[in-house]
């Protein structure tokens, strides 16, 4: 690149940056998760706010190609696959067969039926989704229903945490039919975009899509398991620590995600896996995890949710009746589904609908999932922006509404009276 093409480059990313620590900053202070705030500070810099102030500046500051363009979208691609691996990393598989029936029934419901009624959404009224629907309306059905099902793992965490509830056996509960959740609705989503392929078109046969989407997956969680554990322990006596372990996991997400792309899906699928696969629940894998997390939760997470407000004009694609329908539907049927799952578990009312509140925040797995979607031109601009505000409608309400339902007195214990 030139020397002022990579001006622009530094210039971009500090910019980006910078109101990522300005507005995430603003966000704590109201008492909301940072994302909101960088969310907020790329619709400023994007083409919603700057670009209609001062079109040529935008322009100037975000070329839309080029190697300026290319350079920072390798920057927040990498971003992204890191943010996923430590969203993996939250993933606690031991916890699924302690409480298998809570969990089973918890996650089945609360993922069934948004599931479905986001895909019915579709196919009863295809002329709101846009040209994708009247050309794969099948997939961009299990797009939207996988996509209204997920929950958001990290902010899920968050919430309870803030409230007091993540070890007590709601907090378990949430937690555990989230991570199912997330499992079936990333492997779902993998076989969407083996499906779709990255031309648009349909790339292969669903059998064999699904068949290499459960071997990889399969894979990459027995080979992490078994060697995981052993390979930290390797990395620590050989290798100075922590810096060898990042260096020695950041090579383990690329990998992952080639191998993941080489296989026709999304290089997110392969650091997400990842990331469950070599998650470490005590020891001295803790403070190296920690020190991922940190670096990147203070560097590339914000420039990637930055990065989300450039790729839509939120005004001009914010379509009011799209955004109340794909909101209420998905609120409707994740509390819905989930609370008859916390009641067939043998939670009180009162109880399973904290539940369910608590697996309605989507949140960041969501965002990633809209923007993944759109640039391989799945979904419209309009149904991205429509699932963004729903991911921050969702998660906004989450955690006022488990306080509201459990009331001062359920704090403690995580379950309240019936």
């Amino acid at each position: 690149m030139s020397q002022g093409a990579w001006t622009v480059l530094f210039l971009q990313l500090g910019v980006m940056l910078g109101a990522a620590v300005l507005f995430g900053q603003l966000a704590r202070r109201l008492r909301l998760q940072p994302l909101f705030g960088e969310l907020l500070a790329g619709v400023i810099l994007g083409p919603t706010l700057l670009g209609a102030v001062a079109p040529g500046f935008e322009r100037a500051l975000f070329p839309a190609a080029g190697p300026v363009q290319t350079a920072s979208s390798a920057i927040i691609n990498l971003g992204m696959l890191l943010f996923l691996f430590t969203a993996g990393n939250e993933v606690k598989l031991e916890h699924l067969p302690r409480r298998a029936r809570a969990i089973g029934w918890t996650s089945l419901c609360g993922m069934a039926l948004p599931m479905a009624t986001g895909a019915a959404l579709v196919w009863l009224f295809p002329t709101i989704w846009g040209p994708q629907a009247e050309t794969h309306r099948g997939l961009l059905a299990l797009c939207v229903g996988t996509a209204l099902s997920i929950s958001a793992l990290p902010v899920i965490a968050r919430i309870l945490m803030d409230l007091d509830l993540l070890g007590d056996e709601l907090g378990v509960v949430v937690m555990s039919a989230a991570t199912l959740d997330d499992l079936v609705g990333w492997a779902l989503f993998a076989v969407i975009l083996g499906r779709f392929g990255a031309t648009g078109g349909a790339a292969s046969g669903v059998g064999g899509v699904l068949a290499r989407t459960i071997g990889f997956i399969a894979a990459t969680l027995v080979v992490g398991r078994l060697l995981g554990r052993p390979a930290l322990a390797w990395i620590r006596r050989r290798l100075p620590w922590p810096t060898g372990f990042l260096a020695v996991t950041a090579v383990l997400v690329l990998l992952a995600g080639s191998a993941a792309e080489l296989l026709g899906f999304h290089a997110i699928f392969g650091a997400f896996f990842a990331g469950v696969a070599l998650a470490d629940r005590g020891g001295a894998g803790n403070e190296a995890h920690a020190t991922i997390q940190h670096f990147v939760l203070g560097f590339f997470s914000p420039l990637y949710f930055v990065s989300l407000g450039l790729l839509a004009d939120f005004s001009r694609d914010f379509d009011l009746r799209l955004v109340t329908l794909v909101t209420v539907v998905a609120c409707a049927g994740k509390l819905s589904g989930a609370w008859i799952g916390g009641r067939l578990a043998g939670f009180g009312t009162r109880s399973a609908l904290a539940v369910a509140f608590g697996l309605n925040a989507r949140g960041a797995m969501e965002m990633v999932i809209a923007s993944v979607a759109l640039q391989n031109g799945l979904i419209s601009s309009r149904v991205f922006v429509a699932l963004i505000v729903m991911a921050l409608v969702t998660s906004m309400i989450s955690g006022p509404a488990i306080n509201a339902v459990l009331g001062r007195t359920a704090k403690s214990t995580g379950m309240a009276p019936s």
